[in-house]
């Protein structure tokens, strides 16, 4: 057993909880690119997916300083999708109109609603264990 912080439970329930909400917001993008969505916009969901999967890879296996960077990014990455969809429901985004009968326009709301929400506290959470020393200032070493 090393003498290097571990993250606390709780914190790391948080990690995960923001870590499925990327995969959801993704994974509702990746649907909509599979069913129909094409052109500029499929692509953007489609990079939308992937970026949530990375993302969500990083909540769960980084330490100290890029945990925080990447619970920052995630948080930053969630709000500005959500930021797009309220944009694109309302006066539009890259002369895309959305409304709320679009497919898994409302779900999409609430999951990336909800998403920044839980990201905006795993980022809260992830930053004081850093400065406390609980969540682990490097990776594990040999044996850990």
């Amino acid at each position: 057993m090393s003498s290097q912080p571990r993250r606390t439970a709780s914190t790391l329930v948080w990690q995960v909880l923001g870590a499925l909400f990327l995969l959801a917001m993704g994974g509702i993008h990746l649907y909509l690119v599979l069913h129909g969505t094409g052109g500029v916009l499929g692509v953007l969901f489609l990079l939308n997916a992937l970026g949530g999967l990375v993302l969500a890879i990083a909540l769960l296996v980084l330490r100290g300083r890029l945990l925080v960077l990447a619970s920052v990014l995630a948080l930053l990455f969630m709000a500005g999708t959500l930021l797009a969809l309220v944009l694109a429901l309302t006066v539009g985004l890259f002369g895309i109109r959305s409304s709320l009968d679009y497919a898994l326009a409302p779900t999409t709301l609430v999951v990336e609603s909800v998403g920044t929400v839980v990201l905006l506290v795993t980022t809260v959470r992830v930053v004081s264990a850093v400065r406390h020393g609980t969540a682990g200032a490097t990776a594990p070493g040999p044996g850990d």
